[in-house]
């Protein structure tokens, strides 16, 4: 809230702006096992347990900057409230956006007697995607909101300006573009969609229980999966058919984002700028996507998983 989570390797960095009107940096150190051990050159693993560790951190980050940006006394938050919002987060959306669909389709079946698996599989996936896209449209008009999605706008913008060469300043970086191949909402999608090609594969129980065990389960090979390919799209981003691919998931940002104001930029660059420091950073490499060290923008940030 009223801030921006960036994250290296060793530490990430929230700024908020407080009710006065001041930038307050608050950060986190990192788990060297994770982010900088042999777990985070094992594919698929380092995506799951990555994940896990960056929901921990923007839940810790979300109940900070709710704190800073009211006026209260700063909260020590723990690990266990952390992961316990997080279990109960990850909850919520499982049962919304994979056990919910499910369901629905099994009345449809049983409802209009429909037994073909092809025509079964695409209700599913309509149904997931127009749950997903109408979550993101209805709490996109919610006030709070809007200002959390300038604040995710002028994330982005300011990691582009850096991978781009420019200077960290609000002028420059108000000329970036909005979107970024490696935000979350993108792995989301990729999530939703990629969901729908394997429930196809895998077939469709009878059992209905067995079926939503089936979803259920196959939801971390997903999430592995997707984070690989988010990073493999992101390193080659400028392949002419990776750029068809990932179009979706540019377009879609345009939900979870809104143009920033300057006050904004301010806080996305003094988080970018601690984790500059604390990484010993100064200028993008050529290939940001494959320095271990670059800030990943909002699958580590405000999304966090934004």
């Amino acid at each position: 809230m009223e801030g921006v989570m960036m994250r290296g390797v060793h530490l990430a960095a929230i700024a908020v702006r407080d009710p006065e009107g001041n930038i307050v940096v608050r950060e986190e150190k990192l788990n060297s096992a994770l982010y900088r051990g042999p777990i985070s050159k094992i594919p698929f693993v380092r995506g799951l347990i990555g994940l896990w560790d960056a929901l921990g951190l923007g839940t810790k980050a979300l109940i900070w900057s709710a704190n800073v940006a009211i006026g209260e006394e700063e909260e020590v938050i723990t690990g266990k409230t952390a992961t316990g919002l997080v279990i109960v987060s990850l909850s919520l959306g499982i049962g919304l956006f994979f056990v919910l669909p499910t369901a629905a389709t099994t009345g449809a079946k049983e409802l209009f007697g429909i037994d073909n698996h092809f025509a079964l599989e695409t209700i599913e996936g309509i149904i997931k995607l127009a749950l997903f896209l109408g979550y993101l449209g209805v709490i996109g008009f919610m006030p709070d909101v809007k200002r959390l999605f300038g604040y995710h706008g002028a994330e982005h913008k300011t990691i582009n300006a850096y991978e781009t060469g420019r200077d960290l300043v609000p002028p420059e970086v108000q000329t970036q573009p909005i979107e970024h191949p490696r935000c979350g909402t993108a792995f989301l999608l990729t999530v939703v969609v990629l969901s729908i090609f394997i429930g196809g594969l895998v077939g469709r129980p009878s059992n209905f229980f067995a079926l939503l065990a089936s979803r259920v389960l196959l939801i971390p090979a997903i999430a592995g999966l997707s984070y690989e390919i988010l990073r493999f799209t992101a390193r080659h981003a400028e392949n002419p058919l990776v750029k068809l691919v990932i179009t979706p998931n540019l377009w879609l940002q345009h939900l979870t984002t809104r143009q920033p104001d300057d006050s904004m930029i301010e806080v996305a660059i003094a988080a970018l700028e601690r984790v500059l420091e604390s990484e010993k950073l100064a200028k993008p490499s050529a290939h940001p996507a494959e320095n271990p060290s670059m800030p990943l923008a909002a699958m580590d940030g405000s999304t966090a998983a934004d």
